[in-house]
């Protein structure tokens, strides 16, 4: 009798495992979604407000830097492909000076709408 309960209890607890890939796990997305073709839109020398209508508010801000907005998107995706996207702004004097991130620089990021 105990060797049946201790061949059920290793079949039940080793199930776990066996099924894990039938078991549905749902997409967990995090922070500010972006597309390339969001990033394409921002030109050096917009102002915070015109690059909130552009991205939207980010995600964070440096507390101590009020000039640098962090623009981050995580996916912790159900089938295991994770995958996170960011993007950096530094304004000076309220004016958008510098871009880094994942997404390809905008083409025409050195030009400013006024022209």
């Amino acid at each position: 009798m105990k060797k049946l309960m201790l061949i059920g209890m290793v079949i039940a607890l080793s199930g776990c495992s066996v099924f894990e890939k039938l078991v549905y796990r749902i997409d967990v997305p995090q922070g500010n979604y972006l597309e390339q073709r969001d990033v394409n839109q921002l030109r050096v020398g917009m102002n915070k407000e015109q690059v909130a209508y552009v991205l939207g508010v980010p995600v964070a801000e440096n507390v101590f830097a009020n000039d640098t907005w962090y623009y981050v998107f995580n996916m912790e995706s159900g089938t295991g492909d994770d995958y996170r996207r960011s993007v950096t702004l530094t304004f000076d004097d309220d004016k958008l000076a510098t871009y880094e991130g994942d997404f390809d620089r905008p083409e025409n990021f050195d030009t400013p709408l006024d022209q």
